[in-house]
């Protein structure tokens, strides 16, 4: 499968290999408002945990990748569901936000 920009996602059944350490229901909230509330969900987990992000922004599926491209977190996976983007990321060792 692709989005909306032709990058691969990953199948539905990847969300069973993930055991988040913390979920973030960003559904409803419009940009720049999921990448924020990541920023600060990130922020208080330790170093190699995993962040589930939620969100309903069609916007976040680039933020989302630009934002642990420029980072030291990494990018684990990302599906979409419907109308809902769902993302792991794991917190760096060199937590640089």
């Amino acid at each position: 499968m692709s989005n909306q920009n032709g990058s691969n996602q990953k199948g539905a059944d990847q969300a069973g290999s993930f055991q988040p350490d913390t979920v973030l229901d960003a559904s409803g909230l419009h940009c720049p408002l999921p990448l924020l509330k990541t920023k600060q969900a990130l922020a208080v987990l330790a170093a190699g945990e995993l962040l589930e992000v939620r969100s309903t922004d069609a916007g976040s599926w680039r933020d989302m990748a630009s934002f642990t491209d420029q980072s030291t977190h990494t990018l684990e996976g990302r599906e979409q569901r419907g109308d809902v983007y769902i993302y792991w990321i794991r917190k760096a060792q060199d937590a640089r936000l």
